[in-house]
């Protein structure tokens, strides 16, 4: 017997085309909803409809009986963010204020949004909890600071969790090679040798299954508003080169130019208080990377790179 409806934004990117299918495992129905800049994964799947559309055009689909909605629409890194950053802001807050009277008119019961980790800007605390001041530093960080304010202004209407994650690593179909691990590990199965610039910044991570498992904890978790950390090893860009090349025997090459200034921890003892409990971390990562790399079923494709891919295609 099939479970409740799911509505999914963004659920074409790395982390939604994993989501979503273990969303189908577990029985619920899910709608995507993506302009599908790289790629879509789920044309041929059972219990999905995929909506080709802009968020900004969510009222243009057709459904009913929705039970909770899960935001990951946005452009996804500063990077991304820096090519355009006016659609990273139609993107974002204006089409979550659009999102969300879609979902109030719909009577969605619950969002579950995902912020990030980078809205809290650069900390010196050693535990960068939920209620220190925010202070982003990029376009990418503030589009997404304001957005968590659309949302909240609605908390009187619907359910909300709002998860601001640490940089994900891990596998997916629609694999992402700009990542701190996934980027490192790459190189060092690619090339045997892993350049690190600086090295000493440090950054919070999480597996891409345990921000599945944590999308998965909220949608039965019955909570009327919350804001938690999701990230579980923090680490500088030296000591993750290291653990890669303790699992790899790559060599390490440090080179000391470097314009990224973003050092911070996240503390996410909220979540684990909850019940939340993560089972992988980031050498589970690389292990993964590894083994898939070695099969020979892993093919390097064009829309692994982000930003190549966005200025190949003029999508932006």
């Amino acid at each position: 017997m099939l479970k409740k409806t799911i509505l999914v934004t963004g659920g074409s990117g790395y982390v939604g085309t994993k989501l979503i299918k273990n969303l189908i495992a577990k029985g619920y129905r899910v709608i995507n909803v993506d302009i599908n800049l790289f790629g879509n994964y789920f044309h041929k799947r059972k219990n999905i409809k995929n909506f080709k559309i802009n968020i900004n055009d969510i009222n243009k689909i057709e459904c009913k009986n929705i039970f909770a909605c899960i935001h990951l629409a946005s452009i996804a890194n500063d990077p991304m963010s820096d090519l355009n950053p006016g659609i990273s802001w139609e993107t974002s807050p204006l089409g979550t204020m659009i999102l969300m009277e879609f979902l109030i008119k719909k009577k969605v019961r619950k969002i579950i949004y995902a912020s990030s980790g980078s809205v809290y800007g650069i900390k010196k605390e050693k535990k960068v909890t939920e209620d220190l001041q925010l202070k982003p530093i990029s376009t990418y960080n503030k589009a997404k600071m304001v957005t968590e304010r659309v949302i909240m202004s609605y908390r009187n209407k619907i359910k909300i969790i709002i998860l601001r994650p640490a940089t994900i690593c891990g596998i997916s179909d629609r694999m992402r090679l700009d990542l701190t691990v996934n980027l490192l590990t790459y190189q060092a199965l690619k090339n045997k040798k892993i350049i690190v610039f600086g090295g000493k910044q440090k950054r919070p991570n999480v597996h891409i299954d345990d921000m599945i498992s944590a999308y998965l904890f909220f949608l039965t978790k019955n909570i009327e508003f919350g804001i938690f950390n999701v990230g579980f090893e923090n680490l500088s860009i030296l000591e993750m080169a290291k653990i890669i090349a303790l699992e790899t025997g790559a060599k390490i090459f440090i080179k000391n130019n470097t314009n990224d200034p973003r050092s911070y921890n996240l503390d996410s003892s909220k979540i684990i208080k909850l019940g939340f409990v993560p089972k992988k971390n980031i050498r589970s990562a690389i292990r993964e990377f590894k083994e898939y790399f070695n099969s020979g079923k892993f093919i390097e494709k064009p829309n692994y790179h982000s930003i190549e891919w966005l200025k190949k295609t003029k999508q932006f």
